[in-house]
């Protein structure tokens, strides 16, 4: 299709990051800047009771998307891009996210801006970007940072708080993981658009120069100019005291390797908020990258015995199952042939029929 004039293009903001990391807050803050949400959102709920500002056709989809391999949102399985990328592949996929941003490419008409936050979208970028192109959109990446600690915090209150120690400490541990895993793939995801990375902290305490900052790089247009300090319904919604989860290496209980490696693309991370294509720390997510690659095979090797016994267990619960299912079909179907028995005795008046004894 022939490229629209600048002006005219609508600019689509992918807001991504790990869960926990600040997504929804950057989002509703954006929203209120003057982007739009495409309608309706996912409702807030005791995990996130400022609202998500999430398109519940957008989750819905990724959902469906990951879930198809399957895969997590924070998945720790360095194949798992790959397999997603696939899935999102085949044609109807293409076809239905094309259909649904055309529509809301539409309502907000030439010059407009979308914002779609949701922490699985770095999975299926290369489909974003592909739909976007197609419907002439310019598309741009706005990743929240948080602390990996910070993030490991925040899940366990929120999803792990009734579990034993043994189970947390797992989950721990593949979250890191997962975290390590995911800083990898939105950096490749989003490098070869417009970006830009926004550290919750910031947010939290100087929503003006860190959403300014995000102005710039990705050349958005706001409802304010965020070099005064007049009131804003920003300043409303954005409370300090959200930031809870303040802990500490010492408090997360998992393996040296793993924790120095999340170090070192927390590092490279915190240098893209201000250069977003800084070179070293590319290089840097690339290395960790590498070596994180070494360890889960490491990892798969370990755990190779508990895994086959939990595919073992799995197959022959299964197989119980199934059995027991027969057993029950097979009982059902005598239960018919009797009571086939019974009416064909009853004779033309049907008075031996077995419910009306």
């Amino acid at each position: 299709m022939s490229e629209a004039p600048p002006e005219s293009r609508v600019r689509l903001v992918v807001v991504t990051g790990s869960g926990r990391s600040g997504t929804s807050t950057v989002a509703g803050a954006l929203k209120r800047l003057g982007l739009h949400v495409p309608q309706p959102e996912m409702p807030a709920d005791e995990t996130n009771p400022r609202g998500f500002y999430e398109p519940i056709w957008v989750v819905d989809f990724h959902k469906r998307l990951l879930n198809s391999i399957p895969a997590r949102t924070n998945d720790a399985r360095p194949r798992a891009a790959a397999d997603v990328a696939e899935a999102a592949a085949a044609p109807e996929v293409r076809e239905e996210l094309r259909t649904w941003l055309a529509e809301h490419v539409a309502e907000v008409g030439p010059g407009g801006q979308l914002v779609i936050k949701d922490p699985r979208a770095f999975w299926a970028h290369e489909l974003w970007t592909g739909v976007a192109d197609e419907l002439g959109i310019e598309l741009s990446y706005l990743t929240m940072l948080r602390h990996p600690t910070e993030v490991l915090q925040s899940r366990e209150t929120y999803y792990l708080s009734n579990q034993t120690d043994e189970f947390r400490r797992t989950r721990q541990t593949a979250n890191l993981a997962g975290w390590v895993n995911s800083a990898y793939e939105t950096e490749v995801a989003t490098r070869s658009r417009k970006r830009t990375f926004v550290r919750y902290t910031d947010l939290l305490e100087d929503w003006r120069t860190a959403m300014g900052q995000a102005q710039r790089h990705l050349g958005m247009s706001f409802n304010a100019d965020l070099s005064g300090s007049d009131h804003h319904d920003v300043d409303d919604f954005i409370d300090a005291k959200l930031y809870r989860s303040k802990i500490s290496w010492d408090d997360v209980d998992t393996i040296p390797e793993l924790r120095e490696q999340a170090t070192s693309a927390w590092d490279a991370c915190n240098t893209l908020v201000d250069a977003p294509y800084d070179d070293g720390a590319i290089a840097t997510l690339e290395d960790v990258h590498q070596r994180y690659v070494v360890l889960h095979q490491y990892a798969e090797a370990i755990a190779l015995d508990h895994t086959n016994r939990a595919v073992a267990v799995g197959r022959r619960d299964l197989q119980a199952r199934n059995a027991d299912l027969r057993k029950r079909l097979n009982r059902r179907r005598n239960e018919v042939e009797r009571l086939r028995g019974e009416v064909e005795k009853s004779g033309p008046g049907g008075s031996r029929l077995p419910w009306k004894r």
